[in-house]
Order: structure tokens, then C-alpha cells, then sequence
């Protein structure tokens, strides 16, 4: 395989390569996207730098925020200080939901300073924060491009009027892969589990995503999902693993898996495969099973410990962020569905390959493929967490 001539890269790689380095000049000053994201972002916020000081400390997801690997900085985020004058921190910090959860979790008890003023979970733990009495209702007032939410984000089951959270990023659960181990690519669970790929197979410890596309797979409707098809998957996922299939199940880490050469397959993310890709020449790819993926949300919240200070300033940073022009800008490093609206005409003067992406801006098409796993009680939340992870091993 070493000697076979490289594939040549597929039109959507390109784009996103040829992306990466766009942004780069764009970030030095010669790009108009750049500048236009700016202003648009100045004039929404009506603030000047002065009036606008403060600080605000974001524990966010790796790979989930734009990142220029010249400067080490994150191009958006140093706009924003230079607009508004709030100093912000940026912690990737989140590698699993419940691990994350449990590292603060005696803080927020105890209402003493968890180190962070704007976290961001996913859609069931932003569920949980909100249940706990954990995060502050926003001032809408700080926010007023919280109106750019797409309509279909606008209103979920934990928060209806969305006074405590603004999704951050949306999120599709498939398979993931080494191109040159798994030439055919992945498209069913058969694929996932060839013998090419024994012992080198990562899932997610996001226990709805893995879970959730073995379910798809056995033909289990996630809104709808009973104890018994549950625990029936966790069977399947629990015999893969003692039978040598699965190496591990992890959180964002099963990247460095994947790059190290150490796994050759994933349950993993459409954003975190698409970076990888990217960043190492088309080696890697996604796809949505055929059975059905799963999607989620990210949500950007203020915990009830922050400041009065850093809570104006975390409502004027998601403003800055539901900015289209800024949203598109984020989407072209992350690839992950944006939320905010006119982000997809502001992706066409980045890059129209990527304005067409489908996993950047999804159509009703590949919407239908997905499905979000159906909320659970706090009694099933308990039993089926501690199913999940006797399964995995922890």
C-alpha cells in the first residue's frame, strides 16, 4: 500500500484544504471576509472596547473553534477582544460530557467559582444544567443576533424559549476512517466491524451517539426507544468489545487514535473527521450510516457562578458569534451544521464547495438520515449510563 500512487482528493478535501490556507491570509489582513465580519460584528454589538471591558473564560470541545497553526491563536476570538476589549480565555477542556460534569460538579453544589463563565455541553447535559438550577437566564438584550438562531434550534424540549443556552455547533454521529485501511469507506456497522479493522475500532463514549447508531442500525426508532432495545445494544457493543473488535471507548482523544495510526475506524463526529482530513491530506473521511446517524446539539451557557461582569461579557461573545458573517467563518474550520442564519450566503465568499457541504449546511435529504436520540428520565439516565459503562468498562 505504501508504493500504490495517492488517490487524487476528493472536491469537498480540496475545498476545505484549500480553505485552511484562504483563512490563513485571511487572518494576516488581506482578506475582505475578515474585515466585512468585523464591522458587521462592531456595528451589532454597539459597544465600544472601552465601554465593553471585561473578561470572559470559555470551556469549549477541541478542534470546535477556528485556529490558525502559524500564530496559535483563534482568529475570531482575537477579533472579538480587539473589538470589544474583553479579555477571553479559551479552554479546550471538554473531552466527554459527564466527565467534564463531574469535574465541576461539587462547585456548582457548593455556588464557588468553577473557572469558567460560558461552558458549552451537549443538548442532554444542557438538559441537566438547566434541571440543576446550574446556569443564568440570559439578558437578551446583550444578544440581539440570538434572533439568527435557525427556526428548527429555536425551541427544544429543555429550554422552549431558549432563555438559558444558544446551541454552539450541531452534530452528526457516523463512521469515520483511514482511507488507505478502509479503501471502500464505511457505510453500514458491517463495514465498521471488516477484519481489516479488529482491534482497531474507537467508539464514543457519548453513550447517544454510539449507542444511538447501533440502534439505527438495528432499526430501533431513537424518539422512541425502549429499556429492552436498549440494553439489547448495549449487548452488541459489550460482546464487540471483550471479542477483541473495539480497542477503546473514548471521548474527543479517539483523534489522536486515529492519527497515531493506533485505530483505523471510528464512531466519531463529521467535524472532527473532516479537520483530520484536512490536516493530513485526505487520509481520513466521514459518512452517515445508510441505517441513519445521529445529530445534537451544542449549547453555549453561563454557569450560576460567574459574575454579573463576566456574564454581560459571555452574552456579548455569543453575540459575536451568531454574527453570520462570523458564524460561516467558524464553519469553514469546524465543519460542523451551523446554527445561525445567513451564515451559508456568507460561506460563499470563504468557499461555494463548502456553502454546498452537507454537513455544513444539511438539506431536508440528509436531515431525514438523522435522528436525535429521545430525551430520557433522570431514573432511565441513571441505568442506562450504568449499563453503558459496565459495556465499556469503566
Amino acid at each position: 500500500m505504501a508504493n500504490s500512487p495517492k488517490k487524487p482528493l476528493s472536491a469537498e478535501a480540496s475545498a476545505i484544504i484549500n480553505t485552511k490556507f484562504s483563512r490563513r491570509a485571511l487572518v494576516a489582513g488581506a482578506g475582505a471576509l475578515g474585515g466585512a465580519a468585523l464591522l458587521s460584528s462592531c456595528s451589532s454589538g454597539g459597544d465600544d472596547a472601552a465601554s465593553s471591558a471585561g473578561s470572559v473564560r470559555w470551556g469549549n470541545w477541541p478542534l470546535y473553534l477556528d485556529y490558525d497553526e502559524e500564530t496559535q491563536l483563534y482568529p475570531t476570538l482575537e477579533a472579538f477582544m480587539e473589538s470589544t476589549g474583553i479579555t477571553a480565555e479559551y479552554f479546550e477542556d471538554y473531552n466527554d460530557n459527564d466527565e467534564f460534569f463531574g469535574k465541576v460538579q461539587a462547585q456548582l453544589k457548593l455556588k464557588e467559582d468553577i473557572g469558567y463563565d460560558l461552558v458549552t455541553p451537549t443538548d442532554w447535559m444542557a438538559a441537566r444544567w438547566i434541571r440543576l438550577g446550574y446556569t443564568q437566564k440570559f439578558d437578551k438584550a446583550n444578544i440581539p443576533n440570538a434572533g439568527n438562531i435557525l427556526d428548527t434550534l429555536a425551541s427544544p424540549s429543555f429550554d422552549p424559549m431558549r432563555e438559558q443556552s444558544l446551541t454552539w455547533q450541531g452534530i452528526m454521529g457516523g463512521f469515520g476512517w483511514n482511507v488507505e485501511k478502509n479503501p471502500k469507506g464505511i457505510r453500514t456497522l458491517d463495514d465498521l466491524f471488516s477484519p481489516s479493522n479488529k482491534g482497531k475500532i474507537v467508539v464514543l463514549s457519548e453513550m447517544r451517539d454510539t449507542i444511538g447508531v447501533i440502534l439505527r442500525h438495528q432499526g430501533v426508532d431513537l424518539t422512541t426507544v425502549t429499556e429492552d432495545q436498549f440494553m439489547n445494544a448495549v449487548d452488541f457493543l459489550a460482546g464487540k468489545i471483550s471479542d477483541g473488535w473495539i480497542r477503546g471507548v473514548k471521548g474527543n482523544e479517539y483523534a489522536e487514535d486515529l492519527t497515531a495510526g493506533d485505530a483505523t475506524a471510528v464512531i466519531g463526529w463529521s467535524g472532527d473527521m473532516f479537520i483530520l482530513k484536512s490536516e493530513n491530506e485526505g487520509k481520513f473521511d466521514f459518512a452517515i450510516p445508510e441505517s441513519g446517524g445521529t445529530i445534537s446539539g451544542d449549547n453555549m451557557m453561563i454557569p450560576y457562578t460567574a459574575t454579573a461582569e463576566a456574564k454581560a461579557s459571555a452574552e456579548k461573545l455569543i453575540n459575536w458569534y451568531y454574527d453570520p458573517a462570523i458564524a460561516a467563518e467558524v464553519a469553514a474550520y469546524v465543519n460542523y451544521v451551523t446554527p445561525v442564519k445567513g451564515a451559508q450566503a456568507e460561506m460563499e465568499k470563504i468557499d461555494p464547495a463548502l456553502a454546498a457541504s452537507e454537513f455544513i449546511f444539511p438539506t431536508e435529504k440528509t436531515m431525514a438520515n438523522l435522528s436525535v436520540f429521545r430525551s430520557l428520565t433522570p431514573a432511565e439516565e441513571t441505568a442506562w449510563t450504568e449499563a453503558f459503562q459496565k459495556a465499556a468498562g469503566n
